[in-house]
């Protein structure tokens, strides 16, 4: 079989316009995978299905999330730029994601941010992210590092427990109606939302999950309302993103996640999770995301939700007994 080259690939990911280009990128990853990703190759076989007879993208095995944590998943050879890994609890193992070249991983975050939130260069960036900044390893803090470093604005930057700062920066950045993205742990937002902090039309707060054992685990909705009862926001986001995954989803001020042009959500039956299922059903999150390349871009995750369409999601809950995820845990 002759492969197209992995720069050729990766541009194509980038440039995809349509579903059809979509469908052709996902199927030139897949034969990418499937001859440079042992592990993948290996769950392929196992599932008893012949690679090379994949002619279409709903034929396309996912990989089971966990294998993060047992497995090296890569379609790549050392060295790699990066290593992330979960937050996990203690006595957890941690899932590890191998990146090649951090570049895709920027490219993708960056064009899916400025997708919702217009030109970084204009935007105040805070990272409101207390025990991802005490840990090593965080792709969120990577994230929100670079989105910090391309603001040309000298008021972005990392909170940890400064609320008494971070309001007096707010209020300030309210004066003057400044864009302004905020990124925060659950826990953290709660916390500082009982200060009563100043907010404005053009503040907008993105919430990333995760109580990291700080407060009881709550539904999306109760801790948005919890956050909003002292915190009277306009817009209260979330993002959508995992330690396996290089691209990110994003909720705006409705109840669906957005997803850039290269990922998109599949659902599974939650007791068949070969068999897909369609629009408007709860089943398992799967999850194509083409900016994997060097990795799996096709994942089968713990989450459960539904799609509404093509692009956009709902994440409704969790399997029972699955690990606590540190990014955007929702319980149900």
């Amino acid at each position: 079989m002759n492969l197209p080259a992995r720069n050729d690939i990766i541009e194509k990911i980038f440039a995809i316009k349509n579903k059809s280009e979509f469908e052709e990128c996902c199927l030139a990853v897949f034969n990418y995978q499937l001859m440079h990703n042992e592990v993948y190759a290996a769950w392929v076989a196992a599932l008893g299905i012949n690679g090379t007879s994949v002619k279409n993208i709903l034929e396309i095995p996912f990989l089971p999330i966990s294998f993060f944590k047992t497995h090296k998943v890569v379609a790549a050879e050392s060295p790699f730029d990066i290593e992330f890994s979960s937050s996990g609890t203690t006595g957890n193992t941690t899932s590890k994601h191998y990146v090649k070249d951090v570049e895709i991983y920027k490219k993708s975050f960056i064009q899916t941010f400025e997708m919702q939130y217009g030109k970084t260069e204009d935007l105040v960036i805070i990272g409101l992210l207390p025990s991802y900044l005490e840990r090593e390893g965080s792709s969120l803090i990577y994230m929100c590092e670079q989105l910090i470093i391309k603001s040309s604005k000298t008021e972005s930057g990392f909170y940890l427990n400064e609320f008494e700062m971070l309001n007096s920066l707010l209020l300030e950045l309210k004066m003057s109606n400044q864009k302004t993205i905020l990124f925060g742990v659950a826990y953290a937002l709660l916390d500082f939302a009982e200060t009563s902090p100043p907010a404005w039309e053009n503040l907008y707060v993105i919430e990333t999950g995760g109580m990291k054992g700080r407060r009881k685990e709550m539904v999306r909705e109760e801790l948005h309302a919890c956050i909003k009862e002292n915190w009277h926001l306009m817009h209260l986001h979330s993002e959508y993103g995992m330690t396996e995954l290089l691209s990110q989803a994003y909720l705006d001020d409705g109840n669906t996640f957005n997803c850039p042009p290269w990922m998109q959500i599949r659902i599974r039956d939650t007791s068949d999770p070969l068999h897909l299922i369609g629009a408007n059903q709860t089943g398992g999150i799967n999850i194509i995301d083409l900016a994997n390349v060097d990795s799996c871009s096709f994942i089968a995750t713990q989450d459960l939700g539904k799609i509404i369409n093509d692009d956009r999601f709902e994440v409704l809950g969790r399997f029972d007994h699955s690990d606590i995820r540190g990014c955007n845990l929702l319980l149900q």
